[in-house]
């Protein structure tokens, strides 16, 4: 049964109206096809598909191949056409209908609600804190669900007097604007600072302020930081490998050295397990889908610029990010075996539970890092949540996926123009922020349908409906328009049912929902995951 303060905080629902219109270790079978790295030819013999293929192309004639990270980072956030930060199209949204793709936060603004709603939970859980708090969101994209966030909190008046401040980590300049005009309003002013760039929002006057990495916002041990991040992992880099048989020959004797024995003879060659890079190189002019080996799916554009090969030689990287977990390292016995590794995830993950709880104390034979300064907080606060796609337990495997006007196409094709995502890995977050302090805990990650149901997704769908019954009914003087009712009520019953569809590739069951909180030695699960308010 939930819990009297979650009644309460869906009551806080009543008084908001519908948002403005305009507003381990299982691996997969199949390997990737290795190529030999071939020289592409000379960039002026080939038309390019975007500015950003012609220069990823001159930098892979200078320096070789890529690291699949690297290519994900210049697609996506490049200053030359990326696709998040490089306005390649003037007026260009990646969002929406019109756009690439659509999020949770578009499709109904009860996402937002009910995620906003989670924070008011946890304020609750944790005393009710009259001050300090922190609303942080990673990759805000319009900045649609923390718009929804706020217009919720505000219905509980001492959660929104307690909020200082809201820091969105944003990149893109274009994106930015678009999040202020939105949250503060198109006539808002934008500051700039050392820090990033501040404006006020429409609702409570809460200073919001945007910073292009969570580095640039200050830690204080003081405060309580919420944390979202929906839709942001899926886009951080990642890099993958293979493992495959070397042979290894045993060295032998310099021939002007004499033998102990003459009837010595050298052992046949064994041969070794090593992972090896994949990475990302020109396609040859002529290359065919069927030289690929293309989905059929993704065959109706022109052969992609380029290709994913396999490194004939070991990588720097593929010399520490297999054997920095165990699961990779437990993989060391499957043939052919395939991982993705995201480093910047790990990194993300472990500033969230610093953050939360506090860093791991140095050993006295240790000398920290300048990025891993110890951070003592008197008492762990605040909570994070993640809602992303992937695994919920195994280690995510060809995934890499390129999304173009809401069609699946290769993720090798029009650098800048499609966006790049790739399955998150739950554990390794898991592990990131349990290993970076002790003072968290992790819940989940649950299918998305599973959260928001235990949030009363339902039942807000029903207010929902009702509140746009008696909207119609007063604008008609009285009169029932049963045709513009229905159409509300349709288009809201498909929205909250599209989120929490558990069917094949649904939104309810490929999304999860991750939490990270302040370690209680598991006497408390959250709202969502099994728990109540206490």
């Amino acid at each position: 049964m939930r819990s009297n303060a979650l009644k309460t905080a869906h009551g806080g629902l009543r008084s908001l109206s519908r948002r403005p219109t305009s507003q381990s270790s299982q691996v997969a079978s199949r390997s990737y096809r290795s190529f030999i790295a071939t020289p592409a030819c000379r960039t002026e013999e080939r038309k390019w598909s975007t500015p950003l293929a012609r220069q990823l192309t001159e930098a892979i004639n200078t320096t070789g191949p890529i690291p699949l990270a690297s290519y994900m980072r210049m697609c996506l956030t490049s200053d030359i056409g990326g696709y998040y930060t490089g306005a390649i199209e003037e007026g260009r949204d990646q969002f929406g209908r019109k756009g690439d793709f659509i999020t949770s936060p578009e499709i109904s603004q009860i996402f937002g609600e009910l995620v906003g709603i989670w924070f008011v939970a946890e304020w609750m859980s944790q005393g009710r804190p009259k001050q300090g708090v922190e609303l942080i969101e990673f990759g805000p994209g319009r900045g649609t669900l923390m718009d929804d966030m706020l217009r919720t909190m505000r219905n509980f008046k001492d959660m929104a007097s307690s909020i200082d401040t809201v820091y969105l980590v944003e990149a893109s300049n274009e994106l930015r604007t678009a999040q202020k005009n939105l949250l503060c309003g198109e006539d808002a002013v934008m500051t700039e600072s050392k820090i990033g760039w501040h404006s006020t929002s429409k609702y409570s006057s809460v200073p919001i302020v945007w910073t292009d990495s969570i580095k640039a916002i200050p830690r204080d041990p003081n405060k309580t930081p919420f944390i979202v991040a929906h839709e942001f992992f899926d886009a951080l880099p990642i890099h993958a490998f293979q493992l495959v048989d070397v042979p290894r020959t045993q060295a032998t004797s310099s021939s002007n050295a004499p033998s102990p024995n003459p009837s010595t003879t050298t052992a046949a060659p064994t041969p070794t397990r090593q992972w090896r890079e994949l990475v990302v190189s020109p396609t040859p002019k002529g290359t065919t889908y069927a030289d690929l080996k293309t989905p059929r799916s993704e065959t109706n554009d022109p052969v992609p610029e380029f290709q994913l090969t396999l490194s004939p030689t070991t990588t720097r990287h593929a010399q520490y990010l297999p054997e920095s977990s165990l699961r990779y390292q437990a993989l060391k016995s499957v043939p052919d075996a395939l991982i993705e590794v995201c480093p910047d995830a790990s990194l993300y993950a472990s500033e969230i539970a610093t953050r939360i709880g506090g860093s791991t104390s140095p050993t006295p034979t240790s000398t920290p890092k300048p990025s891993q300064d110890p951070f003592t907080k008197p008492q762990p606060s605040g909570a994070a949540l993640i809602l992303d796609y992937g695994p919920a337990s195994t280690i995510p495997t060809n995934s890499l996926r390129g999304i173009r006007a809401h069609r699946r196409v290769s993720p090798f094709a029009a650098p800048g123009l499609v966006d790049l995502s790739a399955d998150v890995d739950f554990s390794a977050l898991v592990e990131a922020a349990t290993r970076a302090s002790p003072g968290v805990e992790c819940h989940g990650p649950v299918d998305q349908a599973a959260f928001l149901e235990a949030m009363g997704v339902r039942q807000r769908a029903d207010m929902l409906v009702r509140r746009a019954a008696a909207d119609n009914h007063g604008n008609d003087g009285g009169k029932d328009n049963g045709n513009g009712n229905n159409s509300k009520k349709a288009e809201i019953e498909r929205s909250w049912r599209r989120l929490v569809d558990r069917g094949p590739g649904g939104m309810g069951k490929v999304y999860k929902v991750l939490a990270i909180l302040p370690e209680n030695g598991g006497r408390r699960r959250p709202v969502g995951f099994g728990g109540d308010v206490v």
